[in-house]
């Protein structure tokens, strides 16, 4: 008896050793490119100064953070496209996808590929091409003057309002497709005649969305909203190509602005660090009160 348990522990060993030969490469990895580099950003983000000429100086970058009413700004900015531009993203892709599961539906592949092509497109191509809409003689002006929805022609990326709209706009039309896919793949899981017994029960097509759709969706739901939260904060591209981050800093992210004090304009690399480390709490915090708030298991 004691034998075969001897031989039974030594099986086991085999078995987590050999499991960790696998994971070992793969953690190895991990902790060089990512861990590493994260204690590296927050050991800089304790100095101040520039290249061999730095020095400690604790968690003053910290405390100046609470004080930079540029950091404020980008804050109130970021946030604002959070909460404004997420949800509508999200919504908007759980009624395409509703739509474009439809087996009835003619041409459901080529409504998928329209939808889903603005997330295919390069950032600077689509962010150049907003420009050019949008500018003050652009086409949209000219539509809505056409068809008399405006008296004048709107500034719109020299107007604070409307610049932070176009951004909204932007991030909507090239996201929105990417989390549309998301939820398409999950639906192709959900059996089709639990959507045909509730329409022979009288459900409508509302109904079948609140009641069949979403609640099956949840989870993937709760992923895309992390993962469109997390993006939200840590968005580039559109301050930097669509307005600059103008007018006035009226429209600058954090990232953009972290940018623009690593590199640009007497660059500070221990506080461009700590501000990262900022929007690193913001994402884990976001992210721990949607899992709590989305996930009922």
């Amino acid at each position: 008896m004691s034998s075969q348990k001897k031989k039974g522990m030594n099986l086991e060993r085999k078995q987590n050793f050999t499991g960790w030969v696998f994971l070992l490469p793969a953690t190895i990895l991990i902790a060089w490119m990512s861990f590493y580099p994260m204690i590296q950003a927050f050991i800089l983000s304790l100095q101040t100064g520039m290249g061999i000429n730095l020095k400690f100086n604790g968690f003053a970058n910290y405390a100046r953070i609470l004080k930079d009413p540029t950091f404020k700004q980008t804050l109130s900015n970021t946030f604002l496209y959070l909460i404004i531009q997420v949800p509508i993203m999200l919504i908007l892709a759980v009624i395409f996808a509703s739509l474009l599961n439809n087996r009835d539906l003619k041409f459901r592949g080529l409504f998928r590929t329209c939808i889903f092509l603005p997330c295919a497109t390069g950032l600077v191509a689509y962010s150049m091409i907003s420009r050019t809409l949008f500018t003050y003689d652009g086409m949209v002006n000219n539509m809505l003057l056409k068809f008399g929805l405006i008296s004048e022609a709107i500034n719109w990326l020299n107007d604070p309002v409307y610049a932070k709209a176009v951004i909204i706009i932007g991030l909507v039309w090239r996201w929105t497709g990417y989390n549309m896919v998301f939820y398409l793949s999950a639906m192709q899981s959900i059996d089709y005649s639990i959507y045909e017994a509730a329409r022979i029960d009288g459900a409508n097509s509302y109904q079948q969305l609140m009641r069949i759709t979403i609640p099956l969706l949840r989870p993937i739901i709760l992923v895309t909203a992390i993962m469109s939260t997390n993006g939200t904060l840590q968005l580039f591209d559109e301050s930097v190509n669509l307005t600059r981050g103008g007018p006035g800093n009226m429209t600058i992210t954090m990232s953009h602005y972290i940018y623009n004090t690593m590199f640009t304009k007497n660059p500070n690399f221990g506080y461009a660090a700590a501000m990262s480390f900022v929007i690193l709490v913001m994402v884990a915090v976001l992210a721990a009160i949607q899992m709590k708030v989305g996930d009922k298991r």
